[in-house]
């Protein structure tokens, strides 16, 4: 019997159970963890938003697919519009138009940080999702609102990988947050929440998510919750897009005239054809 010595085969990949607590500082955007790392201040323009940044620490957070501070703070009366002008108007780089609006008697502490926390993580959402361009950051640049409550990188992006991971599993197909949603209709249709019923009522086929938050003065995120949990219950559906009209065919001159029933093209036709078979 002869025994043939072989090379074991190589150990199969195990995955790494610690990957997902680290997922959300490791990699989601290099420069944003480069920046912290140097404490950097200045602003951060990505695809989907922006991030201020003052000593490494975010304070600040826009995008144009999340409902802003100035929405947030307005839309249920919290503070008039024409009062968030007027700070944002006033502000300086000694005082933002948070703390006018705090030392005016307009908002309690609480009250703003709450708004502006939420604001931030929500834009952040945003801003800190997969691009096609890379980011560009300018040092020295704030933002007219002025810090608040600073959050730390790895906390802001712990909290979005936490996001993406809830809309996944309420519905894996993103499509309806960015396009028209349209009304579908469903036999037995399930309870809704008072939030859910408020979002359906306003879908017409035009509006998208951002759409309704910004209208019901809402954060952006929670209304992709409340959109995607229609969508998973049969209730709104992303519009179809539209297909394109195929633009009419203008006719040559050799068209026209092999369908012309004018005589006397008809005449100078035959006559053409006769030179040529000659």
């Amino acid at each position: 019997m002869t025994v043939v010595d072989t090379t074991p085969p190589p150990r199969l990949p195990v995955r790494d159970k610690t990957a997902p607590a680290h997922r959300a500082w490791d990699g989601m955007s290099p420069m944003l963890t480069r920046l912290a790392a140097e404490r950097a201040t200045g602003v951060l323009v990505r695809e989907g938003g922006t991030l201020y940044l003052a000593d490494g620490l975010v304070v600040h957070a826009e995008s144009p697919s999340a409902t802003g501070l100035d929405t947030l703070l307005t839309a249920h009366d919290t503070l008039p519009a024409e009062v968030w002008r007027q700070a944002v108007a006033r502000a300086d780089d000694r005082r933002g138009a948070a703390r006018l609006l705090v030392e005016g008697g307009h908002l309690t502490e609480g009250a703003l940080q709450l708004c502006h926390l939420g604001a931030l993580y929500d834009a952040a959402y945003f801003a800190l999702a997969a691009s096609s361009t890379p980011g560009r950051f300018r040092y020295g640049v704030a933002h007219r609102v002025g810090p608040v409550l600073p959050v730390a990188v790895a906390d802001l992006e712990r909290a979005t990988v936490r996001r993406r991971e809830l809309l996944h599993r309420v519905w894996p197909d993103a499509t309806p947050d960015t396009a028209p949603l349209v009304r579908t209709y469903v036999t037995r249709a399930p309870a809704l929440t008072a939030r859910q019923q408020k979002v359906l009522d306003r879908v017409d086929g035009v509006r998208t998510a951002t759409d309704l938050a910004r209208e019901l003065g809402r954060q952006a995120f929670h209304t992709l919750v409340d959109v995607r949990r229609l969508v998973a219950a049969g209730l709104v559906a992303p519009q179809e897009p539209v297909p394109c009209e195929p633009e009419p065919h203008t006719p040559t001159v050799a068209e026209r005239l092999a369908y012309t029933t004018d005589p006397h093209i008809t005449l100078l036709k035959r006559l053409r054809d006769a030179l040529e078979a000659l």
